[in-house]
């Protein structure tokens, strides 16, 4: 009876070190003598993260991997993929409260990044979170207090007729 379940024991090379979700590849600096070294989330073509590597005592071959440096390199290259994350979010998402009749209201801007026809969804919410308004609009469209002021005061028109 065989076990399908087995799975490839993680790398744990002096040059190339792996988990289920990462790993370190030692590589030449192509920009001078020295070394550095590329982590690759899983299922990734392109390093998450390149940074230098420390040389070994011959001066000449990069130190090996082990378990602590992989440790601190995943922790770093995670960080690294998550305020990465974060900046793209806040880039593609952006909010502004502004004044409706009698209440404050939430203006969000939402772009979708599409490579052919990049477009945004402007929209608003009352201060309970309900939606009453939503618009497709133009991905270039520049939110601000102004720019969303005058969407509301005209009641939520098209752009155009107030940007």
């Amino acid at each position: 009876m065989s076990d399908d379940t087995q799975t490839t024991p993680p790398l744990q090379e002096a040059r190339l070190w792996q988990d289920d979700n990462w790993t370190a590849q030692v590589i030449k600096n192509e920009d001078d003598d020295g070394w550095a070294v590329a982590m690759f989330k899983a299922g990734a073509s392109e390093p998450a993260l390149v940074g230098p590597w420390t040389m070994g005592r011959d001066k000449k071959n990069p130190k090996p991997l082990d378990g602590t440096a992989f440790i601190t390199l995943v922790k770093t290259a995670s960080e690294f993929v998550r305020r990465s994350e974060q900046q793209l979010h806040a880039q593609l998402n952006q909010s502004v409260i502004v004044n409706g009749l009698g209440s404050r209201i939430t203006v969000l801007l939402r772009i979708v990044p599409d490579e052919d026809n990049p477009y945004a969804v402007l929209s608003a919410q009352d201060e309970g979170g309900n939606p009453l308004a939503e618009v497709k609009v133009d991905a270039s469209l520049k939110l601000n207090r102004q720019t969303a002021q005058a969407w509301v005061d005209a009641d939520f028109a098209k752009p155009g007729k107030w940007a």
